[in-house]
């Protein structure tokens, strides 16, 4: 006979668990996001960032007209306070403030123009710095210092880097002092993909003679543009850079705010490596739904049983590939971010089922500009011819070394094991 007492316990225990276990698996997307920012908040406590140590850049702007390249990442301390916030309440004569791709407040669709504004805060006034700017040399010009505070994700064809070398000619143009805020790579353990090649793919999506994962810092590259001699002329930079503190190259960093309004949440920043290589197809990666970078699909079931249907989000709006189409493909959204490494197995695995599904010559639709992010035009010629991943990799194998050799002497931080 069943004790009454002991048999209440499991019937309660057993309710107990198929909760847990209803309510873990109810929402993994849910489940990951709350995992990532737990250890978000544990990871960066005792990280500073180069505008955190207001101690070290404030005395170098007493009795200067200062100019500012930032955005919603250029925040300050815990509370996450704006920078420009931060300097006007120190009294900083800030005159005006440069916007890169996306806009100062970070809500400008992708290639979008970013007009020269108001801040609507602040009433600073705001200047684009992303596509042409003929007045850029007379603004810089009004000024004594420049200090330039954006978030970088570290790949090559993420345009914020584009904009920091830009500053850095301009500074030289006008003989002024720049200061670079440091701030972690959270793509900062990998070095990996082809170094760009000449300047036939240079742009605003390859404008550096580095590799596609460059495993910098914006601090670490500023020295390397300098050093190297990238600037007009070979002239270099006068160069600040105020380095992250409790930091390295090995260290896990999740961003504390959205970079870009396609990479909410740190396994978008992570998977993004190696998808952004699709904005050379018409393969939606998760722009116009609530998982930009996160899934990949495309209107024919032979890409995957997983569907979706992209719609129109802010910042997602005028260029979503297969817009109010039913994609069917594939959801990484339970992929384990520190493991989402760059690779060319999503890219070729999509192309093989083009074959298949009958559309490979159209596959690569926008040929020109997914060389622009490859850096070169041989990656897509060799997907083409079937290459493997390994050997793909292969062939760029010595020119990563040499890369790799040369990031040595730039780097602030001890180099990922």
């Amino acid at each position: 006979m069943i004790n009454k007492k002991y048999f209440r316990f499991f019937v309660l225990a057993v309710i107990c668990f198929h909760t847990a276990c209803t309510q873990g698996a109810s929402n993994n997307a849910d489940k990951e996001n709350k995992k990532l920012k737990s250890t978000s908040s544990e990871t960066n406590a005792t990280i500073l960032t180069g505008a955190d140590q207001t101690a070290a850049y404030l005395p170098l702007l007493e009795g200067k007209k200062v100019g500012l390249m930032g955005n919603q990442t250029s925040i300050v301390g815990p509370d996450e306070k704006h920078l420009v916030d931060v300097l006007l309440a120190n009294n900083v004569d800030l005159q005006f403030a440069f916007a890169p791709e996306h806009g100062f407040r970070g809500s400008i669709e992708r290639g979008e123009k970013v007009a020269n504004d108001l801040d609507e805060k602040t009433g600073l006034p705001l200047h684009s710095l992303y596509g042409k700017n003929e007045k850029a040399d007379s603004i810089v010009a009004s000024i004594d210092v420049m200090i330039f505070d954006l978030q970088d994700v570290g790949a090559r064809f993420y345009t914020y880097i584009t904009s920091m070398h830009r500053v850095m000619q301009l500074c030289v143009n006008q003989n002024k002092k720049l200061i670079v805020l440091d701030r972690p790579n959270p793509n900062g353990d990998q070095v990996n993909g082809p170094v760009r090649k000449d300047d036939k793919f240079k742009s605003n999506v390859s404008y550096h003679k580095i590799a596609m994962i460059h495993g910098l810092t914006v601090g670490e590259l500023a020295q390397m543009i300098n050093g190297e001699g990238w600037l007009e002329d070979g002239k270099q930079c006068d160069l600040t850079v105020i380095p992250v503190k409790n930091w390295d190259h090995n260290t896990k960093y999740e961003l504390p705010v959205v970079p870009s309004p396609s990479l909410p949440n740190y396994l978008s920043v992570r998977l993004y490596m190696s998808l952004c290589l699709f904005e050379g197809t018409d393969i939606n990666v998760g722009r116009g739904t609530d998982w930009p970078f996160q899934v990949l699909g495309y209107p024919d079931p032979e890409f995957g049983d997983f569907t979706f249907n992209p719609g129109s989000k802010p910042g997602m709006s005028a260029h979503v590939e297969q817009q109010g189409k039913t994609c069917y493909g594939i959801d990484l959204r339970e992929e384990d971010a520190v493991d989402a490494t760059f690779t060319l197995k999503y890219l070729i695995d999509f192309y093989n089922k083009s074959k298949k599904a009958g559309f490979a010559d159209k596959f690569f639709s926008r040929p020109e500009f997914f060389n622009k992010l490859a850096g070169n035009d041989q990656l897509i010629k060799q997907i083409k011819a079937g290459m493997t991943e390994e050997q793909i990799a292969d062939t760029w194998q010595d020119e990563l070394r040499d890369y790799r050799n040369m990031r040595k002497k730039y780097l602030l931080y001890t180099d990922f094991q």
